[in-house]
């Protein structure tokens, strides 16, 4: 089954200004599995493009990806600028807790509600698996409607200090000095960070390594689960790395095509 979803968190509640054109979720459900009690795990898709725009490189070719592994899945296509802070999140948050609420009908474990995010989409993902149990993300204290199970990040936006994408900083908080402080989210890594799959390239020009290697400092010193694979080769932007996607030959790399067994294998771990 595959279906189109217009996304309606309450912007309003949080102080948002609703965007001009709705976000929109892309559901893909696979059929049963063989033993129809047994309900498969979800993977939501937060492609990239420093909050200007989502990615078609990182969206349905990586969803079906994850539907070959036995994931159902999602695309998120969530707002980009003008809407800024806590708009994409607000959305992110809602559809995580739209898979539980739709968990039953679906055929999904709402248990393994995980997400993955590209780029500034990684920004994004790992904001929520970071900062869920916080207003304006929770809904009330205590509240864990809206945690991913785990969360995959593909080579992300971590921090809005020395080593950010600044086009992505300044998209996303117009460059307001305390929403730069408050989303740099190496800083704001606590024991309730949700399981991290990371990767990254060695020669990322665009978001530097950095961001990957200060997010897994802080989620080792806090006592969160992680796994880490830094590629020597390769430029940013790679998505699945083969010739599916990738925007020139010299992104045709073997050797990075491996991340998405290695997350998968996480995943299914968990």
């Amino acid at each position: 089954m595959v279906e189109t979803l217009k996304v309606t968190p309450d912007y309003a509640g949080a102080g948002a200004m609703p965007p001009e054109r709705p976000a929109e979720l892309r559901l893909m459900l696979l059929p049963p599995a063989l033993e129809s009690r047994v309900r498969r795990p979800v993977i939501l898709v937060v492609p990239g493009g420093g909050y200007e725009y989502t990615s078609a490189r990182e969206a349905e070719p990586i969803a079906a990806r994850f539907l070959a592994a036995g994931f159902h899945a999602a695309v998120l296509r969530y707002s980009c600028a003008p809407s800024r802070w806590p708009v994409a999140a607000l959305e992110l948050a809602w559809c995580v807790r739209l898979m539980r609420e739709k968990a039953a009908q679906w055929g999904i474990d709402p248990g393994r509600v995980f997400v993955i995010g590209f780029s500034a989409g990684g920004h994004l993902a790992c904001t929520l698996g970071t900062l869920w149990m916080e207003p304006p993300l929770a809904l009330s204290a205590g509240d864990a409607s809206c945690r991913p199970d785990a969360q995959v990040l593909c080579y992300p936006v971590i921090s809005l200090g020395e080593f950010t994408h600044a086009g992505s900083r300044d998209k996303l908080t117009g460059g307001d000095p305390a929403l730069i402080e408050s989303l740099s989210l190496e800083k704001r890594v606590s024991p309730g960070v949700t399981p991290t799959f990371l990767w990254h390239t060695y020669g990322d020009g665009a978001v530097p390594v950095e961001n990957s290697l200060m997010y897994a400092d802080a989620l080792r010193k806090a006592g969160v689960p992680f796994e880490m694979h830094i590629y020597e080769r390769g430029g940013h932007g790679l998505a699945t790395a083969d010739e599916e996607t990738c925007r020139e030959p010299e992104q045709n790399l073997p050797e990075v095509q491996t991340w998405i067994d290695l997350a998968v294998r996480f995943l299914k771990r968990r």
